[in-house]
């Protein structure tokens, strides 16, 4: 979906029409109170991090999973009040997790109360999955701004990263050297216009290109213009 810039993310969520059972991951910036509730009503599930000015009491603790980095699993019994002043239609899930790499809780909040707390937070470290990926596009693509503006334009240069980082991600299966793909794709940006095998190059980079082949231009003999006939 493009919008203009200045419109907010959480606006477009609630143009996607979901089917029932779906589970939705959210960062921060998409937490809408009375759209996770009316989520829940359509039985669709969701999982997001909680904001810092949200206040959980009055909850139940659940027993937790031995040996994993869950520090808490609390089932709220305090409903969040609406902007419609409607209390939320069913009871809320904290998770809190020990992030080992960034020395960190992360707090999440969820309304799927079947799923163990270990899975929860694993359907939430997916997401970042999708923060790797725009961050290989970025990186790898040199992709800063657009040439065009139009929906259109902005759909044929979207699609022609995605199969630029496709092909990229492929060369790099096919390779048996071991480099990185942000190596493979600086390497393969001057080697564009190189004279060379391009799986010998993937497996042996390092090789001394071969010779230029000599160009084949053919003779065009002319007939003296006296010799021209009408």
């Amino acid at each position: 979906m493009i919008t203009k810039a200045h419109q907010a993310d959480v606006r477009c969520a609630r143009q996607f029409k979901l089917s029932p059972g779906s589970i939705v991951v959210l960062d921060r910036a998409y937490i809408d109170y009375n759209l996770l509730a009316d989520w829940s009503r359509a039985g669709v599930f969701w999982v997001t991090r909680t904001k810092t000015n949200l206040e959980l009491i009055g909850s139940t603790k659940r027993e937790l999973p031995q040996n994993r980095n869950i520090l808490a699993d609390q089932l709220v019994r305090r409903s969040i009040e609406l902007t419609s002043r409607q209390r939320f239609p069913v009871p809320l899930r904290r998770v809190i997790v020990w992030d080992e790499q960034n020395q960190r809780q992360i707090s999440l909040l969820t309304n799927i109360l079947d799923f163990g707390a270990t899975t929860i937070a694993g359907i939430y470290k997916e997401r970042w999955k999708i923060e790797l990926f725009f961050k290989t596009l970025k990186q790898n693509l040199k992709i800063k701004t657009f040439v065009g503006t139009t929906e259109n334009a902005l759909r044929i240069q979207i699609w022609t990263a995605l199969l630029a980082l496709l092909i990229l991600k492929w060369l790099h299966f096919l390779s048996r050297a071991n480099w990185s793909l942000s190596n493979l794709a600086a390497m393969l940006r001057l080697n564009l216009f190189t004279y060379r095998d391009l799986t010998a190059w993937l497996n042996n980079p390092n090789e001394t290109p071969p010779l230029i082949p000599p160009p084949e231009q053919f003779l065009l003999l002319l007939a003296p213009l006296g010799q021209l006939t009408s």
